[in-house]
């Protein structure tokens, strides 16, 4: 399973409503390339209290997809965050918690997530905490 289809999953699981906006390119690169809408997002997101959010999703590079969607001056996304919201979802295993609490070795993917707003001219963001 993808990343992008692991998050599709959880969306719908929170009630959200959700379509792929991420496209394969045969014709892009020596052997095709995977495109983003905008350069950012892979899946747009109707949600009942948050509206239009616009994700990103990505396996465990997932600071290296904050610096991407912070430090050079993103037009697409500085605009997007003008009318709606950015989360990042970034998935990995982790060990699951037994209920003797400690930890097992049996493994689980889970996300970690941030959100993305402006604050002035500014790109800001903080990763939520499950």
């Amino acid at each position: 399973m993808t990343p992008t289809q692991r998050t599709l999953k959880a969306m719908k699981e929170r009630g959200r409503i959700c379509g792929t906006v991420e496209r394969f390119n045969p014709y892009a690169g020596k052997f095709g390339v995977r495109q983003d809408l905008f350069g950012f997002i892979d899946i747009i997101v109707l949600d009942p209290t948050d509206g239009i959010v616009g994700i990103q999703s990505c396996g465990q590079a997932f600071t290296e997809h904050v610096g991407k969607m912070i430090g050079e001056r993103n037009e697409e996304m500085y605009e997007w965050l003008k009318h709606a919201k950015v989360e990042l979802w970034g998935w990995r295993k982790k060990k699951i918690r037994l209920t003797s609490g400690g930890y097992g070795k049996a493994l689980r993917w889970q996300p970690r997530m941030a959100i993305f707003w402006l604050e002035g001219e500014t790109i800001k963001w903080k990763e939520i905490k499950k």
